[in-house]
């Protein structure tokens, strides 16, 4: 008789490890809170317009394409990938002399402009990518697919030595010092560690291997959107009889001899399982859907977690076309440093924010009506404030304002023909995001060398997956995490990648 495994949350971990053991010959039933399947990467349509509601980057290429192989499928028949070029354009405020300028991943073509923000820079962005590139196979191979606490090989020194290469105690800010001068260099290459919801003077060098993702392998996007992945996810899953249950919140994780039996649903029902693994937020899964003695990870644990941020989104659909944009547009505020401390030091609404705009109709122009865009409008924000009509109100006519000036877009509001925004408290709402955090846990140094372990230590046979566990935030990063607990479930010691179920 196949073993059961219940699977609460259906997000890209819940969804990634749910293929694995279902092609593997467990009875896998995923439970979703939700009406739609797909956790944060999730999507909704109106009056013609089509918004991805959460991630929007497709990153780390290899890591999509191993998930696909291991399934013995062919990622191209699932999605249609297409390479962003320019990968993105910045927009650097009150910057007269070079206020917008465009990434293309391809060295070649970036080098003119670095040479131009920093001359003679060429042949240390050279060796700093191929660092970059060689320390993130080093980290693929040796820690991102090592399950932590298995065994005593981590502190073997072969490992010890490769983990010290990686700069595991020098902040990416000191990092980057050393390398560069020039600020909008900096900047360019400290923005991904917003993936990872982090202040780089904060988050460990190791996290250059982003930059190496960035540059040395590009920017694509999935035709249709990046919901496009969860309905591959599902596809997938159906095949091998992966059960789905939707708009079926979880009251409590059922315990018996300190071993998972199941779960409770809020109307009543009692799902029996060999095995329970929680792809909701770990804040949620152990504070509120175990009882106190239960939980490996209490209130008090969360009380101390630094978080990553929180964010307005708008979801814009406009009237015409803006040549302005690029597919991704990232405009960095003026000063780097105080809207971090904003973020993470002295919670507030930013007062002069970085933010983030997806077109993705300059890629994918069905997604709105012929001859118009629609615009996803993040601005980072910290987590746990509390914000009333007005604050909120006031904060997107200051974000809109921004616009008009930094996108020379002074009209964008008379274009706008439908929005719908985004906060903290739907965070919390609709994802159990303990106070209403983007992300989840942010990679400092404490929280990257010792995240949350995947598996409870007070519950035999429940597991964690996810961006709350390890390895850590991203689509990419939960398929490895889909991987991990697969491994763990299966007592697989290796710590690289599979090759094969």
């Amino acid at each position: 008789m196949k073993k059961k495994i219940i699977i609460i949350g259906s997000g890209i971990g819940g969804l990634g490890s749910a293929a694995l053991l279902a092609k593997s010959g467990y009875d896998v039933t995923v439970i979703e809170k939700n009406a739609k399947l797909g956790g944060r990467a999730n999507i909704f349509e109106a009056e013609g317009y089509t918004f991805d509601m959460g991630p929007s980057w497709y990153l780390m290429p290899d890591v999509f394409e191993q998930y696909f192989k291991l399934l013995d499928e062919d990622i191209s028949k699932h999605l249609d990938l297409v390479k962003l070029s320019p990968s993105y354009r910045v927009f650097f405020s009150n910057d007269k002399e070079l206020p917008i300028v465009d990434i293309h991943s391809d060295l070649e073509k970036d080098l003119p402009l670095f040479e131009q923000l920093e001359p003679g820079i060429t042949p240390k962005i050279k060796e700093y990518l191929k660092r970059s590139g060689e320390q993130y196979e080093m980290a693929k191979d040796t820690f991102m697919y090592r399950n932590m606490g298995f065994s005593l090989d981590f502190l073997k020194w072969d490992v010890i030595k490769k983990g010290i290469e990686l700069n595991p105690f020098q902040t990416m800010q000191s990092y980057l010092n050393k390398w560069f001068k020039s600020e909008r260099v900096k900047k360019i290459l400290e923005y991904t560690l917003v993936f990872l919801g982090s202040d780089p003077a904060k988050t460990p060098a190791m996290y250059n291997i982003m930059n190496a993702i960035d540059f040395n392998m590009g920017v694509y996007y999935p035709k249709g959107g990046i919901y496009e992945i969860v309905k591959a996810l599902v596809t997938i899953n159906k095949k091998h009889g992966t059960h789905f249950m939707t708009n079926s919140p979880v009251s409590k994780i059922i315990v018996e001899n300190k071993k998972a039996t199941g779960v409770l649903l809020e109307n009543g029902t009692v799902l029996e399982a060999d095995i329970v693994i929680s792809n909701a937020d770990l804040w949620f899964t152990e504070t509120h859907l175990l009882e106190k003695q239960n939980q490996t990870y209490p209130e008090k644990y969360w009380e101390q977690a630094v978080l990553s941020p929180s964010a307005f989104i708008m979801y814009l659909g406009l009237d015409r076309k803006l040549d302005v944009l690029s597919h991704h547009n990232l405009r960095f505020g003026g000063d780097w440093k105080q809207n971090f401390k904003e973020l993470f030091d002295t919670p507030k609404l930013p007062e002069d924010p970085s933010y983030y705009i997806c077109k993705p109709t300059e890629t994918d122009p069905d997604l709105s009506p012929p001859g118009t865009d629609n615009l996803f409008v993040l601005v980072p924000i910290p987590p746990g404030l509390t914000l009333s009509e007005m604050d909120m109100a006031s904060y997107r006519q200051k974000v809109l304002n921004m616009m008009k000036t930094d996108l020379n877009l002074p009209a964008i509001e008379e274009y706008v023909v439908y929005e719908r925004s985004y906060w903290s408290d739907d965070f919390r709402r609709d994802y159990n995001a303990y106070k209403g955090t983007a992300l989840g846990l942010a990679h400092t140094l404490k929280q990257t060398l010792n995240r949350p372990l995947n598996y409870s230590k007070k519950v035999k046979n429940l597991y964690y997956v996810g961006a709350g566990t390890s390895p850590g935030i991203g689509m990419p990063i939960c398929l490895i995490s889909a991987e991990l607990v697969y491994k763990r479930i299966q007592n697989i010691k290796t710590s690289k990648p599979l090759k094969s179920l």
